[in-house]
């Protein structure tokens, strides 16, 4: 049987910006975290680097502002990028008080330096931060009576009064699947935020975990939300390259302690590339690698910090240190071997600084937002920063402006009597496989015209597959992230068609070079007029 719940404030997603958020929420507040597996297997979980923010008298806050909009390529929004670095101190504060261990140097917290930042600023917890975090803020929301956390629960589908055939457009809760017993609830909400990460998973070669895969992005924009800038996916330089490692990074801050890659003869790179060397923008070693790869026909490059202290090694990279032991690398002697791989996604649902979407009630923080910091390329360390900045704006606004629950409509329940299990998941199976696949060869770190053509054309035949499929039979997490994951994909190829420019993660043959005006990319669902 289906089961109906009512809460002041759904929160979809339980990393750093949902739990953030949920904590920041006042205790009169009955607040439901959904997760779509265990509270532990998101993205906030596996980064490694760090958080950034002005934290040292030698640095400032306008040098953070001026980093961010230069990885950014200058397509950050001015307003987004003060305010969220403006908000970093009081954010990393707040981390602090509820019990982050981050590293220490004495008295002092350790400050590490990564590619793009011109001073170590990066506050960080060995090279598990993002688990530090998690695990933090997991045993504070566990010890509050109001917060209930729901595990293997995937969300199907927004509810607005829109598709209730009622007057305006508010998002009143959503449609979520228990993955436990095969049937589909009612999640009714005063407030709903969408806090579900970024569409990485659209790549076949990615650092995410596996429910990387659209699911805020697409609900949004299916409920009438515009979504910005989604042809900016950030490849990370360094992803270990071995058959059994499957996505695991290997830090941005390895290279901020004098790691350098090296090609299979040893030999060095980067510097041909840019003057920054190892310390260039994501982009641009991404791009550097992919080059070199497709130049040498080699599978992968090579980087290395052999040449520092074992004990330092040891002590800044514990968890990259046995990680890479496991599969017999040893770190503190020979070189990691690494890829590129989709790892962040810059654009998504558009929102101003309180989280708010363009439908009333609806919010969204964290990855799955565009908030204008990012630009055409993430300066390291500045998405979990992000993410806690917006969860405060985000929980300020609701607590003030929460739809109190009794005025919300009745909500009718799911409707399955039209549909059958399936005897054919072997197609989901495959029209995943061949989404990652053309994903990863035509919308990837270099793009062109007739790739994007390509990619587009596939993508259409693969949505009306899933369509068919969708309404004939019974949901699964499987076909609910391969119905959203094409979605997103169409997205962002139509996203990359239009942008006749190279510029950050963006970069076209078609269009070598960077156009005079810094645009964003705004994409509009049908039939939504935006005044």
């Amino acid at each position: 049987m289906s089961d109906e719940f009512q809460y002041d404030v759904l929160i979809i997603g339980s990393g750093a910006s949902g739990l953030g958020l949920a904590l920041q929420l006042p205790d009169t507040f009955r607040i439901a975290v959904l997760s779509k597996a265990s509270l532990t297997s998101g993205s906030t979980y596996q980064a490694q680097g760090g958080v950034a923010a002005v934290l040292d008298d030698t640095d400032s806050t306008q040098a953070h502002i001026q980093d961010t909009i230069t990885a950014g390529a200058n397509l950050s929004r001015k307003d987004a990028v003060k305010f969220t670095v403006e908000h970093g101190k009081e954010s990393i504060d707040w981390l602090i008080q509820q019990g982050v261990p981050f590293t220490q140097e004495g008295n002092e917290y350790h400050l590490t330096k990564e590619g793009g930042h011109s001073h170590r600023r990066i506050i960080h917890s060995a090279d598990a931060t993002g688990q530090a975090i998690q695990q933090t803020l997991i045993e504070r929301a566990k010890a509050c009576s109001n917060i209930d956390l729901f595990e293997d629960r995937i969300a199907v589908d927004l509810i607005t009064r829109h598709k209730l055939n009622l007057p305006d457009n508010r998002c009143i809760g959503a449609y979520v699947l228990n993955h436990n017993t095969g049937h589909v609830d009612v999640f009714k909400a005063g407030s709903t935020v969408l806090a579900t990460g970024g569409v990485s998973k659209a790549y076949l070669y990615t650092s995410n975990p596996d429910g990387a895969s659209g699911d805020g992005i697409a609900m949004a924009w299916r409920a009438g939300c515009r979504v910005g800038n989604l042809e900016f996916n950030q490849f990370h330089p360094t992803c270990l390259y071995h058959p059994q490692a499957k996505s695991f990074l290997i830090s941005e801050a390895v290279r901020g302690e004098g790691g350098k890659l090296r090609l299979p003869d040893g030999s060095r790179f980067m510097d041909k590339f840019d003057e920054r060397g190892e310390l260039a923008p994501r982009d641009i070693v991404a791009r550097a690698i992919d080059h070199e790869m497709k130049r040498l026909g080699c599978d992968c490059v090579f980087l290395d910090i052999s040449h520092k202290p074992a004990e330092f090694i040891k002590q800044h990279f514990p968890t990259i240190y046995e990680r890479c032991l496991k599969y017999g690398i040893d770190i503190t002697r020979e070189a990691i071997p690494v890829v590129p791989a989709a790892h962040y996604t810059c654009g998504g649902i558009m929102t101003n600084q309180h989280g708010m979407s363009d439908v009333e009630g609806l919010y969204a923080i964290g990855e799955t937002s565009f908030t204008g910091l990012h630009g055409a390329n993430r300066l390291a360390s500045n998405s979990l920063l992000e993410c806690i900045v917006y969860a405060s704006s985000a929980a300020r606004h609701i607590t003030s402006h929460n739809h109190p629950l009794g005025e919300l409509p009745e909500i009718p329940a799911w409707d399955e009597s039209q549909v059958t299990n399936s005897d054919e998941d072997v197609i989901i199976a495959h029209n995943w496989d061949e989404l990652r696949r053309f994903m990863w060869d035509y919308v990837g770190i270099v793009r062109t015209n007739k790739r994007l053509q390509r990619a587009k054309h596939r993508v259409d035949l693969l949505q009306q597959e899933i369509s068919e499929y969708y309404s004939n039979y019974k949901v699964s997490r499987d076909l609910l992230e391969l119905r959203n994951l094409a979605v997103v994909a169409d997205l962002i190829i139509r996203s990359a068609m239009q942008r006749q420019e190279s510029r950050g993660l963006h970069y076209t043959l078609d269009y070598p070079k960077s156009g005079a005006e810094a645009r964003d990319t705004i994409l509009t669902p049908v039939n939504y007029d935006w005044r």
